[in-house]
């Protein structure tokens, strides 16, 4: 059987890009059992409150939620049950030392997927938004699309 390959994206924490002002993304992989690997590939996760968090010199995923396998038996897993996250070890260090300065960073996933096959995670550090920031994004968005609407416009000959 030829392996998988690609990116196959099976779910993504859109709430978490419009909440926190990503500055940094890591790949990493993810400690499963057989039957959660089964029901990921059948697309049944959700990032939703999922976080990420250090626990004795390792980094965590506390929250994410993969649906019981539906031909699983006895030894189906628990849906929101903590999993390891695989990093080098020198990615390790850099993360908590972004984290541990004291600056109101955080750890937030941003998509689940795999690629050529193994389950990844993608993490990003992140900075929380105000309310205020995020009026300003918004604002900056719609004044994009305002202006590459008037430029296909122009472009046209159509004033």
């Amino acid at each position: 059987m030829p392996r998988e390959t690609g990116v196959k994206l099976i779910a993504s924490n859109k709430k978490a890009r419009h909440d926190y002002a990503i500055l940094r993304t890591y790949e990493a992989g993810l400690v499963l059992a057989g039957t959660e690997v089964k029901s990921l590939r059948l697309g049944r996760a959700s990032l939703v409150d999922t976080f990420a968090q250090e626990h004795e010199g390792e980094i965590m995923l506390y929250g994410l939620h993969i649906a019981e396998y539906g031909f699983g038996s006895w030894t189906n897993h628990a849906p929101r049950r903590t999993r390891k996250l695989l990093l080098h070890k020198v990615e390790i260090v850099k993360i908590l030392n972004q984290l541990r300065d004291g600056s109101g960073l955080t750890l937030v996933p941003l998509s689940l997927y795999f690629k050529d096959g193994w389950a990844k995670v993608e993490l990003g550090v992140a900075r929380g938004l105000k309310s205020y920031d995020k009026r300003q994004v918004m604002a900056e968005r719609d004044a994009k699309k305002e202006i590459a609407k008037e430029m296909g416009r122009r472009l046209k000959g159509r004033r």
